[in-house]
């Protein structure tokens, strides 16, 4: 069936972004990739009129949750308790937009079984007699956040199951020198498990063709890990381990196990879309939205750290259901955003946390600079110096004189609210500046950066224009200044979804709705406004 293209595309958005793992709060590292992206791009999609659904939900079962919590000396439960709390602060201090935040409950591990027992119902599962690292002083077996070593194919530093750098899988028995993650002295032996797992190789010519079809349009990096896993045989995955935290596994041939937490994040997305949905009013049953007749379109927003669960394994199970669900059109990976050029560690004390930036800079100042500075092809870094300059020659200090310029031409009007006429050139130029806002905010071309810039680009156009009227009075010059209000409402409302703050201002001083539906600005005349200053300072 051919689609519309993204700009004419009406169907309902479902947007998807990283499910955080609970093992400690969010820094600038995790905001500026996946979740001010996918903020950024839901807001743009409910200005464009769109039905959207934004959700995410923690990732409770997570293996790295074990891990940190005993280096802390903690239990699992209280870990996630804190860390939920700082993370949900993290986020509605950045203004991420969520519309549902979904809660680790009973509801998200019904969901979760009920996922699973239909595949394994349907023979989708093999039951298999697998090695395992295993500690001996302890007794358990070490997978994925609990052991570390050198990468099977980069030999970059690399957890168990999923190298960060390269984004390949491992089986936790290649990694070389491996060590547990809790005691770096504590080297595994290994040890026999009969585990069921999930056969990927089974699913090669449709993961084959679903990403022949979508990575045209994907960023190369993920495009390269994709390619390079597909060209050697796909391993069997996990779908039970022998461990003391996670979900237990129901099935019969694996009585004690688990869940795989990293193959829980699909039904987990499910449950999220549905407790999402509820918070905006709709009643569903968990899974529902994902059906295919209801025909929402999947936007997906991740680190590349962990692009190969979401784009090999996940798919793949969504396949094994058959047509019965909606797969994501779009993955918009990002890669690490660093600190001063070095990786943000917690452990280190190298770090920044969203409350402490706010303390000191505006939220829409850090949301643009963030943007600017988007990792979304290759690592990039966050610099207090870099953003003190561009707040003051970039952002703050030019809107404010254009601002600045617009309030002192209203407070001189013989009559300030007269409308003003606009000129066709005038309207010509704010289609085009919105046209081009469409081409960074909508798929397949979505850039953060590059909207950020774009309203950087703007401010300083629109300025020099406002300096040229500066000290001229608007009744004697009514269209000049028409084109120029006009203009910087349209700037306004393009520059809504990253500058959040401004806008909801800009709002109450000129009663526009920021809708950027078609002809929002094709308009014959205007009425003045003050629009609102940026603060320099913190909130």
């Amino acid at each position: 069936m051919t689609r519309p293209t993204p700009s004419e595309d009406a169907r309902p958005v479902l947007i998807l972004g990283p499910n955080p793992t609970p093992n400690g709060g969010m820094h600038l590292g995790h905001i500026a990739g996946p979740y001010l992206a996918g903020d950024v791009y839901a807001r743009y999609q409910r200005a464009r009129g769109r039905e959207v659904i934004f959700t995410t939900g923690t990732d409770d079962s997570q293996t790295y949750v074990v891990a940190s919590a005993r280096r802390l000396g903690a239990t699992p439960e209280d870990l996630c308790a804190v860390s939920t709390g700082q993370i949900r602060a993290a986020l509605a201090a950045m203004g991420i937009s969520v519309d549902g935040f979904g809660p680790f409950d009973d509801t998200y591990r019904a969901t979760v079984l009920d996922f699973f027992r239909t595949l394994h119902a349907a023979g989708k599962f093999r039951l298999r007699t697998v090695a395992l690292p295993y500690l001996e002083r302890t007794g358990e077996f070490l997978v994925e956040g609990m052991i570390e070593g050198g990468c099977p194919v980069c030999l970059a530093t690399s957890r168990g199951a999923l190298c960060e750098t390269c984004g390949h899988p491992n089986n936790c028995l290649d990694l070389i020198g491996a060590h547990s993650t809790i005691d770096p002295t504590d080297v595994p032996t290994v040890r026999e498990a009969t585990i069921l797992v999930f056969p990927l190789e089974e699913y090669r010519d449709q993961l084959t063709a679903y990403h022949l079809e979508r990575n045209p349009h994907w960023r190369p990096h993920v495009v390269q890990m994709i390619r390079e896993v597909l060209a050697r045989p796909l391993p069997d995955l996990p779908i039970t381990y022998p461990l003391g935290w996670g979900i237990p596994a129901p099935f019969a041939e694996t009585p004690g196990q688990v869940l795989n937490a990293w193959l829980e994040l699909m039904p987990a997305g499910m449950f999220t879309t549905y407790y999402a949905a509820a918070q905006l009013g709709r009643q569903t049953t968990p899974g529902e939205l994902w059906q295919a007749e209801q025909d929402m379109r999947m936007v997906h927003f991740l680190g590349f750290d962990n692009a190969f669960f979401f784009c090999l394994p996940h798919i793949a199970l969504l396949m094994a259901h058959g047509d019965r669900y909606i797969r994501p059109e779009s993955v918009i990976n990002n890669e690490f955003y660093e600190l001063e050029s070095e990786k943000f560690s917690t452990s280190k004390g190298h770090v920044v946390s969203c409350e402490d930036l706010l303390r000191e800079v505006p939220r829409d100042v850090a949301r643009l600079y963030l943007a600017l500075t988007a990792p979304e092809h290759q690592r990039t870094t966050f610099s207090r110096a870099g953003l003190d300059k561009v707040a003051e020659e970039r952002l703050v200090g030019p809107w404010n004189r254009l601002a600045g310029t617009l309030g002192k031409a209203v407070a001189n009007a013989a009559c300030a609210e007269a409308p003003l006429p606009v000129s066709a050139a005038a309207r010509g130029r704010a289609a085009t500046m919105l046209a081009r806002f469409d081409t960074s905010y909508e798929m397949p071309s979505y850039s953060l950066s590059r909207s950020a810039e774009t309203i950087l680009v703007h401010i300083d156009r629109l300025g020099r224009r406002a300096a040229t009227l500066d000290g001229r009075n608007i009744d004697d010059e009514p269209e000049a200044w028409g084109d120029l209000f006009v203009e910087v409402k349209a700037l306004l409302a393009a520059a809504a979804p990253i500058l959040i703050d401004l806008a909801a201002a800009a709002s109450q001083a000129d009663d526009h709705d920021g809708m950027l539906t078609a002809g929002a600005f094709e308009v014959a005349e205007v009425r003045p406004f003050t629009p609102p200053l940026l603060p320099a300072g913190g909130r």
